[in-house]
């Protein structure tokens, strides 16, 4: 049997089965192509903790801490309590350490090109990294250079000084915080690992430290200490342990501190930051799903086209003695060795697919030094994973082999297609189902009921309930709707040719099943780009009449980055500009909590002029603008809600500031002073008493010493005597309005005096300003002046509102671009079904096909037959998967009408664009089986059966 399935396999290969091998090797590839993208970012991480945290030994905390949820791809699996900087001289003094460190960076800097233009990446970080020859970054190399030797100068990654331009020796501009400062570049290094097209910035420890300071931070207290034990090479596993044990005997039990592995470090970082990217596997095996979904259908049609044509051998072989499971065999033989086949094309597919993407990140500025090239677990996993799929869609039309009487085998009888009804009747309930969680959804969004339960559920899980009903309810009832919506979607195609048409409609009801699973890969396809177009459409269109119909202000005053705040250098200028009527700054203060509210909620300050003529309250409770002026809170409607309040509540709000403690600071610089002065005391004293004994050498000696530790106390960096200190501050504001404007709809307001009373005003980050012309004045020169004015702050930029728009709308346009991706896969899949489809509609009705045209159908006329079958199958999984995809669209807007999606926007040009695609794709499937069906001998096709 295993020759028999090798020479049926050898026999249908070039008709049936390279398509089957296509789909297969498709599904395979994203199958391969997640576990290899998922391995190549692993790799990549590991590498970048491996140089990044170079570290022998790391002092942490010894007190472990619960760590919040939602952590950054920074955190660490476990988190500790934070540990003195002062514990640093104790760890130097240790055996075997040559460098402690407590490396403090920024990421709040925009470094300017030559050009003057900002330097931005695609979601990569700018950092500023405290570190010089004296607390050194052992994994550098510098190509050219040195590090930072004064505050004043800069060196930068290798990439980093490309992209801007820039080389050792050259003044850049570093914007921190707002302010320009000019850096002289000291240097260029590399690093062994690709950076993710991060910015990577070198600048000496005590000005990290003195702009965290400024900020507010304290530097008084860190997560780890780095420790060297060599400069220039690393130390192995149980050197880092030895060093470490030592470092423990050392440290203070006041320190609450533990030293551990490096390595140990390394490992639980990587781990976390693993573990945080896991969810882009996923999203790539979706895709997978898909693929194997329409594969596994492709390959039923394609065995089951080779049992037909088969049939008769089967018949013989069943009569001369062979058993059914023997029968059965001989098929899945065929089965593994096309899911073979199929899987090893679908590896090397995607490592091809893999080495593509890593091209486009690297040259699209997130080059990747992980390898993209498959393990032999992925090969492994890839090819039971293709094999599989082939078993189980070959199983069916094997049974059908094996099982079959002889006699109805030599006849090739076609057993008739079981009923569809109670499948739809199931269908049916199952999207009504589905339906009912798209009720609850809206209901609880747009708070038409107080029901507790529902609260608790939450709409992300009516939301996918819903989805989830809805999609396979379709799926199930789809066969029961094939035949009316053959009939409806063949009503033109009849008018207009008749023949043709109504020859096509009929024979699309034959194979009700065949005919819908095939539609279902189109339909999940377009279900998904149509549900995003909508939410698209919508955002935008919200955006559009936010600005629109609430904002009145000609320019908005932002930053190129998101990280970075308006300077309050700029916020004066702009407001000093000639011709600026009302005005106000954005204030966001992240160090202000409302302690009685139950959620996370954003206080920000503004003035009087937001609310009455740059962006005017429209509906409210109580009166906003007084309430800002009396020192009372404005509240969003939704934050209102959420926790409860009403006009007349009090707000409890609670600020942590962390300031230089001026009397700590000039106490500790005078105590270092009186220490030298001691310590150079002391040596003169001696050396008085050893020039008294006649030992002139050494007196001599002692005097230089004392005047090497005199000239070395005024070489020493003030910035380090710096102390810090936290102070608490409350207040308790009274609610005196909330409005309903989807604008201020989740954020508490306050004005700028009631801020400064709770929180210095370094914290008070600015990140947007809305500006007015004042009456008589030329907007248009306004802007011009107002550009003007920015120009000192380089990364400052004034907008107009239709700019300011385009601006918002920028990332909801890169979502559109991910859409039709999307669509584009759905088209292939959905081709390779359709095409597969007809051809076994095709090799069924050879006979009548051969009839058709021997009593004068013409080959165009066959050709149009089957085009129109292809496209109402294409158009009926289409249509089916839009009034899908718009109602979640439609669901999911409501759901977030909240969050400032106010507006329904269905695009009725990308459905109509969706259809006729469609079509397109329906055409273009049908040219293969029409091919095929006229290359047959009309008399040949006659005597098929």
């Amino acid at each position: 049997m295993f020759r028999i399935g090798l020479r049926d396999t050898k026999a249908h290969f070039r008709r049936f089965i390279i398509m089957s091998i296509i789909a297969i090797a498709l599904g395979v590839a994203f199958v391969v192509g997640s576990f290899c993208f998922r391995e190549m970012l692993n790799d990549q991480v590991a590498q970048m903790m491996g140089s990044n945290s170079d570290a022998d030994v790391y002092v942490r905390g010894a007190t472990e801490e619960k760590q919040e949820p939602g952590g950054s791809v920074t955190s660490y699996n476990s988190t500790y309590n934070e540990i003195s900087t002062s514990i640093i001289p104790d760890i130097e003094n240790v055996d075997g350490v040559a460098s402690a460190d407590a490396t403090m960076q920024l990421g709040n800097a925009v470094l300017l090109d030559h050009n003057g233009d900002a330097l931005t990446t695609v979601g990569a970080p700018t950092l500023v990294i405290g570190v010089d020859q004296d607390a050194p970054w052992r994994s550098v190399h510098f190509v050219s250079g040195e590090y930072p030797q004064t505050d004043d100068e800069i060196a930068l990654l290798e990439d980093t000084a490309d992209k801007a331009g820039l080389k050792t020796g050259d003044t850049a501009k570093l914007i921190v915080d707002g302010e320009a400062r000019e850096m002289t570049v000291s240097g260029v290094f590399t690093s062994p690992s690709t950076q993710l097209g991060a910015i990577l910035i070198l600048a000496r420890p005590s000005f990290v430290q003195h702009v965290l300071q400024e900020e507010g931070e304290d530097t008084s207290s860190i997560q780890f200490i780095g420790v060297y034990g060599s400069k220039t090479t690393p130390l192995d596993e149980e050197a880092q342990q030895q060093l470490a044990d030592r470092i423990n005997k050392a440290l203070p039990k006041s320190a609450d501190a533990h030293a551990v592995t490096g390595d140990s470090v390394r490992d639980d970082a990587t781990k976390s930051i693993q573990d945080q990217l896991g969810f882009i596997q996923p999203l790539i095996l979706i895709f997978a799903a898909i693929a194997l979904f329409v594969g596994a259908f492709i390959i039923a049609n394609t065995f089951t086209m080779i049992v037909r044509e088969s049939m008769r051998g089967y018949a013989l072989l069943r009569s001369v003695g062979a058993s059914p499971t023997q029968v059965f065999a001989s098929v899945l033989i065929q089965a593994v060795i096309l899911g073979i086949a199929g899987s090893g094309i679908g590896v090397l597919l995607g490592w091809g697919l893999l080495e593509a993407i890593a091209k486009g990140m690297s040259s699209g500025g997130l080059p990747l030094s992980g390898s993209p090239a498959p393990s032999v677990t992925d090969v492994i996993i890839g090819v039971i994973v293709g094999v599989v799929v082939t078993i189980i869609g070959a199983t069916l039309p094997a049974k059908t082999a094996a099982t079959a009487p002889p006699i109805q085998a030599m006849n090739e009888t076609v057993n008739p297609e079981k009923p569809v009804k109670a499948r739809g009747w199931i269908g049916i309930v199952m999207v009504a189902l589905g339906a009912a969680f798209w009720v609850l959804c809206y209901l609880g969004a747009a708070k038409r009921v107080d029901w507790q339960w529902l609260k608790d559920l939450g709409s992300g899980w009516t939301l996918g309930l819903g989805a989830a009903f809805v999609v396979i309810g379709a799926i199930v009832c789809a066969p029961a709707f094939v035949a009316p919506a053959a009939k409806v979607l063949g009503w033109i195609p009849s008018k207009m040719f008749p023949v043709t048409g109504k020859l096509a409609t009929r024979n699309i009801g034959r194979a009700k099943r065949r005919t819908a699973n095939t539609a279902a890969a189109l339909f999940i396809g377009v279900a998904i780009v149509s549900c995003l177009g909508v939410v698209a459409s919508s955002m935008k269109t919200s955006v559009n009449n936010l600005v629109d119909n609430n904002v009145n202000a000609d320019y908005v005053a932002m930053t190129a980055s998101m990280t970075q705040p308006i300077s309050t250098k700029a916020v004066d200028a702009i407001e000093d500009t000639k011709g600026v009527g009302a005005s106000s700054a954005v204030y966001m203060l992240p160090t202000v909590k409302a302690t009685n509210a139950e959620k996370d909620v954003m206080t920000a300050a503004i003035k009087t002029d937001l609310l009455t003529e740059l962006a005017p309250v429209g509906q409210q409770d109580g009166d906003a603008a007084k309430a800002i002026d009396d020192g009372e809170a404005a509240v969003g409607r939704t934050i209102a809600d959420d926790e409860h309040w009403k006009v007349g509540d009090v707000i409890d709000l609670e600020s942590e500031n962390t300031s230089v403690d001026e009397e700590a600071t000039k106490q500790a610089s005078e105590a270092y002073q009186k220490q030298v002065e001691a310590q150079a005391m002391t040596l003169q004293q001696e050396a008085q008493q050893l020039a008294a004994s006649g030992d002139v050498s050494r007196a001599q000696a002692k005097a230089k010493e004392a005047e090497s530790v005199v000239k070395q106390a005024q070489n020493v960096d003030p910035k380090q005597f710096v102390k810090m200190k936290t102070e608490t501050k409350t207040e308790q504001v009274r609610i005196g309005a909330i409005i309903n404007d989807s604008l201020y709809a989740d954020s508490i307001f306050i004005s700028v005096p009631t801020a400064e009373k709770i929180t210095s005003k370094d914290m008070m980050m600015v990140t947007q300003m809305y500006v007015q012309a004042e009456p008589g004045a030329n907007v248009e020169q306004l802007g011009k002046d107002l550009k003007k004015t920015v120009k000192p702050f380089y990364t400052v930029s004034v907008l107009t509102r239709d700019e300011f728009k385009s601006s918002m709308s920028s990332m909801i346009n890169s979502m559109l671009a991910i859409i039709y991706a999307l669509l584009a896969l759905s088209i292939v899949i959905a081709i390779f079904g359709i095409v597969n489809t007809l051809a076994l509609n095709v090799s069924e009705r050879t006979k009548e096909i051969g009839l058709l045209r021997a009593i004068g159908t013409s080959n165009g006329q066959v050709r149009g037959m089957l085009a129109i079958e292809a496209v109402i199958l294409s158009v009926f999984g289409t249509i089916v998967g839009i009034i899908v995809g718009v109602a979640a669209g439609v669901v999911i807007r409501v759901a977030y009408e909240s969050q400032g999606m106010t507006t329904l926007t269905i695009p009725w040009g990308q459905l109509v664009l969706f259809l006729v695609v469609a079509v397109i794709v329906g055409l273009v499937a049908s040219i293969s089986p029409a091919r095929r069906a006229l290359k047959q001998p009309v008399l040949d096709a006659v005597a098929s059966e």
